[in-house]
């Protein structure tokens, strides 16, 4: 048990003196770039797959 107690002081150390941490304006603006690539992203998988849907629907229409 000591061992684990004595990790976790030593992981918070390092993190408080050897982590260099970005800059709260420069995470802020990757963030927002992630989550605007992210919904982008997500919009042109959600169209990719109402195409596709529509494709294979009127397919198995054509066939009956």
């Amino acid at each position: 048990m000591a061992g684990i107690i004595n990790y976790i002081k030593e992981s918070f150390e390092e993190l408080k003196s050897h982590v260099s941490w970005t800059p709260m304006a420069e995470a802020q603006s990757l963030t927002v770039l992630v989550a605007l690539f992210s919904i982008i992203f997500s919009l042109a998988i959600w169209g990719v797959d109402t195409v596709f849907s529509r494709v294979i629907k009127e397919y198995f229409n054509w066939i009956n």
